[in-house]
C-alpha cells in the first residue's frame, strides 16, 4: 500500500481535495501525466491533426445519442419503422437525437477518411507506428460493420433491400456461402430474426469491440509517439532533448493541444449543427428518401444502393463481370511472369510459383464473377492493413517526396471519389467501364507502391522539425 502524501494545512480547498483524491486513486494521476500533461507531441501539428480528436468526439456523440434512441426504439419487424416515426414525431427532442445520430454516422466516416488520408500523406503508418496503423484499419473495418448493421434498424425500403443484397453476397462464397448467409440472416430472407441479430450486434457487441480498438489505438500511439508533417522523430535516440530529458521539438499535449483541438471541435460542431438543422437528409445522401417508406418485402425499389460511405467498394463489387475477369486473369499472368523472370528462386521454387499462378488463374475462370466481386470488395479494405510494408519510400512525409508523388496521391483520391459517385448511380455501360478502370487504378496504387514509391528525386529531410509560431 502506497504512503499517503502530506499537504500543508494552509493549502487551498482545491489543493486539499486534489491531494485527497490522488492519495486514494494515484493511477488516475499517473494516467493524466502519461497521456496528457507529460505526453510530448510535436509542436508543428497542422489542420490535418484535428481529425483524430474529432473522430473521438463523434464516437461519443454516437454512443450518447444511441443510448437515448434505444430507450424508445423497438427491434421488431412489425413496429420498428413506427417506433422511429414515434421518436421523430412524439418523443420530446427525439427528432434532434435521431438526426444527430444519422448525421453522426456520415460525419464519422468523413473524419475517419480524412484522418486516414493524413496518415497516408505524412507516412504515419511507417516504422515504428505499424501497429498504430493496423489498429486504425481494424477500427475502420469495425466501423463499417457497425454502420451496416445500424442501417437496417429503421426498417425502411432501402434498409431492408440494402441488407438483402449485401447479405446475399455471402452466398456467393463456395461451399459455405449459403449456410453463412443463413447464419447472418437467421432466416431464409431478411426478417424479424435478422433485425434482432443486427440490433444486438449494433447496440452491444460491435461497440464494445470498437471501444477496445480505440483504446488500443490511442495507447499504441502514445507508446511510440505521434508523427508530424515532417516525419521527423522528436523522441528518437538522436532527437535533441533539454537538460531534464524532454524533447526540444515537443510540447505537452495538455494544455496546448487540448486548446488546439477545442478550436477544431468548435468549427466542426458549427458545421455539424448546420447540417442537422437545415439539411439532415443532405440531398438523400445521409438519409435516403426511400428509407422514409416502410420496408415492403414484396416491392423492390427501382435502384438499390448502399449509403455513400460504402459506395466506392460497392462500385468495385459491380465492376467485376465476366469480361473483367479475363482482364484480371491477364494481369495475374503478366505479374506471375514478371516475378518468375526477375526472381532469383531456384527451379523448384519457380515451378511451385508457376503451379500456384496456374491454379489461381484456373479458379478465377471457374468460380462465379459474383464471388470475385465480393473478394475484390473485401480486398479493397484488407489491403490497407499491409500499407506499412508496401511503401518503400526513403522518406515518410509527402513534403520531401518528388513532386509527382503528390499527383499520384491526388489521382488516387479522384479515383476513390469517382468510384463513390458511381456506386450511387444506377448501373450503366459507361459507368461500369469507368468503375472497372477505377478498380484497376485503386489496386494498382497499392500493388505497385513498392516500385513507384522509390522513384524520383527526394528532398533532404531536416534533422529537426520545421515550425513557425502562429
Amino acid at each position: 500500500m502506497a504512503e499517503f502524501k502530506e499537504i500543508s494545512p494552509n493549502a487551498t480547498m482545491g489543493q486539499k481535495l486534489a491531494n485527497w483524491f490522488d492519495n486514494r486513486y494515484p493511477s488516475a494521476g499517473l494516467f493524466y501525466k502519461a497521456h496528457l500533461s507529460e505526453y510530448y507531441a510535436p509542436k508543428n501539428f497542422n489542420f490535418w491533426y484535428f481529425f483524430g480528436s474529432l473522430a473521438l468526439l463523434v464516437l461519443v456523440i454516437q454512443i450518447v445519442t444511441g443510448i437515448f434512441l434505444v430507450m424508445h426504439y423497438k427491434p421488431d419487424a412489425s413496429t420498428a419503422f413506427a417506433s422511429v416515426e414515434y421518436i421523430m414525431r412524439d418523443v420530446p427532442w427525439g427528432w434532434l437525437v435521431r438526426y444527430m445520430h444519422s448525421t453522426g454516422a456520415s460525419a464519422f466516416f468523413i473524419v475517419v477518411y480524412l484522418h486516414m488520408f493524413k496518415a497516408l500523406m505524412y507516412g504515419s503508418y511507417r516504422k515504428p507506428r505499424e501497429l498504430v496503423w493496423i489498429f486504425g484499419c481494424a477500427i475502420f473495418l469495425t466501423l463499417m460493420a457497425e454502420a451496416f448493421m445500424g442501417y437496417l434498424l429503421p426498417w425502411g425500403q432501402m434498409s431492408y433491400w440494402g441488407a438483402q443484397v449485401i447479405v446475399n453476397l455471402f452466398s456467393a462464397i463456395p461451399f459455405i456461402g449459403p449456410d453463412l448467409a443463413l447464419l447472418i440472416r437467421g432466416d431464409y430472407v431478411v426478417s424479424d430474426a435478422t433485425l434482432n441479430r443486427f440490433f444486438s450486434f449494433h447496440v452491444i457487441a460491435v461497440p464494445l469491440v470498437l471501444l477496445g480498438l480505440v483504446v488500443a489505438h490511442i495507447l499504441a500511439l502514445h507508446d511510440v509517439g505521434s508523427n508530424n508533417p515532417d516525419g521527423v522523430e522528436i523522441k528518437g535516440p538522436q532527437a535533441p532533448r533539454d537538460a531534464s530529458g524532454r524533447p526540444v521539438d515537443g510540447i505537452p499535449f495538455h494544455p496546448y493541444y487540448t486548446v488546439h483541438d477545442i478550436m477544431g471541435v468548435s468549427v466542426f460542431l458549427m458545421i455539424f449543427s448546420a447540417v442537422i438543422f437545415f439539411a439532415p437528409e443532405f440531398g438523400g445522401y445521409f438519409l435516403e428518401y426511400n428509407n422514409f417508406i416502410p420496408a415492403d418485402p414484396l416491392k423492390t425499389p427501382p435502384h438499390i444502393a448502399p449509403v455513400w460511405y460504402f459506395t466506392p467498394y460497392y462500385s468495385m463489387l459491380r465492376a467485376i463481370t465476366t469480361d473483367m475477369m479475363y482482364v484480371l486473369v491477364l494481369f495475374v499472368a503478366l505479374a506471375a511472369a514478371f516475378v518468375l523472370l526477375r526472381s532469383r528462386m531456384g527451379m523448384i521454387g519457380k515451378a511451385v510459383a508457376l503451379v500456384a499462378a496456374a491454379l489461381g488463374i484456373l479458379l478465377m475462370l471457374v468460380l462465379d464473377p459474383k464471388f470475385w466481386g465480393v473478394v475484390v470488395m473485401g480486398a479493397a479494405v484488407i489491403i490497407l492493413f499491409f500499407l506499412p510494408w508496401l511503401d518503400n519510400s526513403p522518406v515518410k512525409s509527402i513534403r520531401y517526396r518528388p513532386g509527382w508523388h503528390k499527383w499520384v496521391y491526388a489521382a488516387f483520391v479522384a479515383v476513390f471519389l469517382v468510384l463513390g459517385y458511381l456506386g450511387v448511380q444506377p448501373p450503366s455501360e459507361v459507368g461500369q467501364l469507368v468503375s472497372q478502370i477505377g478498380t484497376v487504378l485503386y489496386f494498382g496504387f497499392f500493388l505497385l507502391m513498392p516500385w513507384w514509391s522509390r522513384l524520383g528525386e527526394f528532398k533532404p529531410v531536416p534533422d529537426r522539425i520545421t515550425f513557425a509560431a502562429h
